[in-house]
């Protein structure tokens, strides 16, 4: 099962380049971010035709998340991120599909910082923290995918001298990424690439894309019950050299099924009798009044002899 997530900067203005991705990779459930459209602007009927059932929560615009999924329709669990009734950016949905809970969202950027907007994103984090922690403790394999507009390390950025003022890079913002991973969930890319730079963001500007100079900010999060389900991750950088393209690339995960624990094989009743006989007899042998015994044997033997 493969499941990635893509932040498409305008789901309507780069529908072909979605669908192309769609046709060559085949997703089995795919995670989309800023679809700048409202509701009834989704092209339910392309991404219909490419084979994809979908929901979608828009935004006339800005931000705007889907969940499609192959030959299969998304069960829809829930849309907005709990917390504050009076949040009204579509930036989360959930849904179930294939039996696994997927999460997709669009964190808040946060800039310009420090101001509303930054502490707006930090909220934000709080608030799917406090969600986070309902769907590790469920007992259901959850993955939460999309763009986190959070830059976890220096390591997943090709140069963080000239992003220090940024929102991504600050301490507040990797501070409550990182009190996710202390909640127990598995950056899957980081999991599998080890130490291994990747980027999965290039900005439009001053030639990031032909330098490499990239970013890692979209994430898959996977709970205790579906990392060991974990095979592969990684990145479609080619969609990012396409024209006309997103400045984010599709990042995936591939999920194998679950492995079935091993139980100890049983021992049969002969084997065991056996191994304990030969404890007994190793016991008897090395006990003193044997050894005794053992050593006064050849000298009776000889004394037979000579009365004979």
């Amino acid at each position: 099962m493969k499941i990635a997530t893509f932040n498409i900067n305008g789901v309507n203005t780069r529908l072909p380049a979605l669908l192309e991705w769609l046709r060559r990779e085949q997703p089995d459930v795919a995670c989309l971010q800023e679809l700048k459209a409202p509701g009834e602007a989704f092209p339910a009927q392309a991404i219909a035709e490419a084979g994809y059932g979908a929901i979608w929560h828009g935004q006339k615009s800005w931000n705007g998340v889907a969940i499609l999924a192959r030959d299969a329709e998304p069960i829809e669990i829930g849309r907005g991120l709990p917390g504050d009734p009076e949040d009204s950016q579509s930036r989360y949905i959930e849904a179930a599909v294939g039996g696994i809970v997927v999460i997709c969202l669009y964190l808040p950027n946060g800039n310009p910082q420090p101001g509303p907007k930054f502490d707006y994103k930090l909220a934000w984090m709080d608030r799917l923290h406090q969600r986070a922690q309902h769907w590790f403790d469920s007992g259901q394999p959850v993955v939460m995918a999309g763009d986190y507009n959070v830059v976890p390390t220096d390591e997943d950025i090709y140069d963080p001298k000239s992003w220090r003022k940024d929102a991504l890079l600050q301490p507040e913002s990797r501070e409550r990424y990182q009190r996710l991973l202390d909640q127990g969930w598995t950056d899957a890319l980081r999991h599998v690439f080890g130490e291994e730079r990747v980027y999965t963001f290039w900005d439009y500007f001053r030639q990031h894309w032909e330098r490499n100079a990239g970013l890692r900010i979209d994430h898959l999060l996977l709970n205790a019950g579906l990392l060991p389900r974990l095979r592969a991750a990684g990145v479609d950088r080619w969609v990012r050299g396409q024209v006309k393209p997103s400045d984010h690339a599709p990042t995936w995960i591939e999920l194998g099924p679950a492995k079935a624990s091993k139980a100890p094989a049983r021992k049969s009743a002969k084997k065991v009798v056996k191994k304990a006989a030969k404890k007994v007899v190793k016991k008897v042998a090395d006990s003193p009044a044997v050894k005794t015994a053992a050593k006064k044997a050849p000298a009776a033997k000889r004394a037979r002899r000579s009365a004979q």
